[in-house]
């Protein structure tokens, strides 16, 4: 080989290299004003980084272990109001909103959250039923209430964190009518509304996800489903209707109870008639 093709064979090894670091996946992480970003490399050479096991991982279903930073680490420093939330932006458009009291948790006797991280010379396995893995960053729970926490507040393939003001005060149009009494089961409606579907929808345009419809313009479900219909869409879609690209998952007794689903479809009906003008 000639002097000026073994020169331009190194240029282009050089230039496949250069792409490849730089096509690492970064994670971006938003404290009030203060942004940061980290590689896979980074969070996984950080001297808090710790090799967890998680019980019960939503996920995956089954008991894994991960290299992961606690989340509390990764949140230091930030003074934010009480009912700030954590969003977490998957690049699927799926957006959870963490409580902030719930993520900074360090008490093992709680749930305490981590951040695990998929090296990229050890790949995680495919999710159950979908062409990846939950990588290359998912928030995952170890403690002994981890089983509490919800199956939307497992957000996977996170691209962004994020604080953020109380849905409720980010977009108003997701409140019921202050009048409402404390007591009245709506509002507990609105709580598991804004942390089990807002996630994957909107209502009223509000919200920051777009994996799902918006579910109350132009139309709310308990418009065009009859009751026990939509209940049991809720707890499994597929029982309902089915097709190749459903997305939405079925929610078991213990991730979301009978209860629990009869205080979202209140919700949705009380909003029904709540809706934005166009």
């Amino acid at each position: 080989m000639s002097k000026r093709a073994l020169f331009a064979a190194l240029l282009l090894t050089l230039g496949v290299i250069g792409r490849c670091a730089a096509a690492q996946p970064v994670i971006e992480i938003t404290l009030g004003n203060q942004t940061q970003s980290f590689s896979q490399a980074q969070l996984l050479a950080r001297s808090d980084a710790a090799n967890i096991r998680v019980a019960r991982d939503v996920a995956y279903g089954a008991s894994t272990a991960y290299r992961a930073v606690p989340l509390a680490d990764l949140l230091e420093g930030a003074s934010l109001p009480a009912d700030s939330v954590l969003e977490a932006r998957a690049t699927d458009g799926f957006a959870a909103q963490l409580p902030m009291d719930l993520v900074r948790n360090r008490d093992a006797a709680k749930a305490v959250a981590w951040l695990a991280v998929e090296d990229p010379a050890h790949p995680w396995p495919k999710l159950p039923g979908k062409p990846v893995s939950a990588g290359p960053f998912y928030l995952v729970w170890v403690g002994a209430q981890a089983a509490s926490v919800r199956s939307e507040q497992w957000p996977y393939q996170i691209a962004k964190l994020a604080t953020q003001p109380s849905p409720s005060a980010r977009w108003p149009v997701l409140a019921v009518d202050p009048a409402l009494p404390a007591t009245d089961p709506v509002r507990a409606g609105q709580s598991l509304f804004i942390t089990q579907c807002l996630a994957c929808h909107r209502l009223n345009h509000a919200g920051s996800a777009d994996t799902g419809p918006d579910l109350n313009v132009p139309m709310n479900p308990v418009e065009y489903f009859q009751p026990a219909a939509l209940h049991r869409y809720i707890r499994n879609p597929a029982s309902v209707r089915d097709w190749p690209g459903r997305a939405m998952p079925a929610f078991p007794p213990e991730q979301l109870s009978d209860r629990e689903i009869d205080l979202i479809v209140a919700y949705l009906a009380y909003m029904a008639q709540r809706k934005v003008q166009p």
